[in-house]
């Protein structure tokens, strides 16, 4: 069973939904912010795909930080600030199962989901 982790008003997670649903693939949507994210998960997505790649920095979360918290993010404080904020973390992510993916393209979901 897929996962598709997110917020349910991020609008790439709804495009991602939309995707999924309209050809019919079956998939559980976590929301982070109803659900949380335990930390060994996020350690293991940290391991897999990298802090600096989970950590979005396009969002307003991110830009509502303090200067001294964005200048000074390291791994050990990114981890502790998408625990705590979990809407800082890119999204979608969806997880196969065997392997974790962020964002959303048409053509990666279609290659990914053959």
């Amino acid at each position: 069973m897929l996962t598709l982790y997110g917020i349910p008003n991020c609008d790439t997670v709804k495009k991602a939904r939309a995707w999924l649903n309209a050809r019919g693939i079956a998939y559980q949507f976590h929301d982070y912010k109803k659900q949380g994210l335990d930390e060994s998960r996020l350690r293991a997505w940290v391991d897999e795909l990298g802090w600096d790649a989970l950590l979005n920095r396009r969002g307003t979360t991110w830009r509502r930080l303090p200067d001294a918290v964005r200048e000074g993010i390291d791994e050990t404080t990114a981890i502790q600030l998408m625990l705590e904020q979990p809407s800082i973390i890119r999204r979608p992510l969806l997880d196969t199962g065997e392997s974790r993916h962020l964002g959303f393209s048409e053509t990666q979901y279609e290659e990914l989901l053959r």
